[in-house]
């Protein structure tokens, strides 16, 4: 751990240091404050009715919430490992004094706390909903813990994908299609018979969920799904790290 924490606060800083990094930032909040804004004005029009206060559907099945999640996750991760690869930096810190699993995991931290930063901005919308009318802080909460979970599980993926090649556009897009997949496995509930069949699909579906967090409950199924899938890439991750020391 005491290893971890300098590589990490290296890979943290390198996204400050990068002019992706920023974009991916400007995108991001501009994006969010459109959709706070419109959600805003449906929620103020009164010939709209829907259920759920501004935050709930901010954190709900949206289309912005599969864009940002699929999106930002992979672009945050394509350069971490297939960048050093393309590089050949990758081989000298396998010759530090540092094991595989503390390289990738201070990656994913590095990756993770960014991800953290980027929605840090958005309580601004907390304290303006806070300030105009009484706001019920547990959906909110919940919410962005479970963005946070989901986050973690995404950018594992992105890291697996990273480590696989050395072009960071191929890293990219396989882990957008891949999170994409994941997204729609939800689907597969309704089209398929039988009570284990529905009941694996109901599991694996990231909308699914998340409907609990974006309502205020927190379960313990999402939370072995979200954190058991990303050890497991991560452990994946690390397999395929060691394996550059036998090409």
């Amino acid at each position: 751990m005491v290893k971890i924490a300098p590589l990490f606060a290296k890979e943290l800083k390198a996204y400050f240091y990068s002019p992706i990094a920023y974009v991916v930032l400007v995108v991001f909040l501009a994006f969010n404050s459109f959709i706070f804004s419109v959600l805003m004005i449906v929620l103020n029009d009164p010939r709209m009715t829907i259920d759920g206060s501004a935050m709930q559907l901010y954190f709900g099945r949206t289309i912005f919430l599969y864009l940002v999640l699929s999106i930002v996750p992979a672009v945050i991760t394509m350069r971490l490992i297939a960048e050093e690869r393309r590089a050949g930096t990758l081989e000298v810190l396998m010759t530090a004094p540092v094991t595989d699993w503390e390289l990738v995991l201070s990656k994913f931290l590095g990756a993770w706390a960014f991800f953290a930063f980027l929605w840090l901005p958005t309580l601004l919308y907390v304290a303006v909903l806070r300030w105009y009318s009484p706001l019920d802080l547990g959906p909110v909460a919940s919410g962005y813990l479970g963005t946070l979970l989901i986050g973690a599980m995404f950018i594992a993926i992105g890291l697996l994908c990273s480590a696989l090649t050395r072009n960071q556009i191929i890293a990219a897009v396989v882990s957008y299609l891949l999170v994409t997949v994941i997204w729609i496995v939800g689907v597969f509930e309704s089209l398929v018979s039988g009570p284990l069949a529905k009941g694996i699909f109901s599991y694996l579906s990231v909308f699914q969920h998340f409907d609990g967090f974006s309502k205020g409950i927190v379960d313990s199924r999402p939370l072995v799904y979200y954190l058991s899938s990303a050890a497991l890439c991560l452990f994946l991750t690390v397999r395929v790290v060691e394996s550059q020391k036998w090409r």
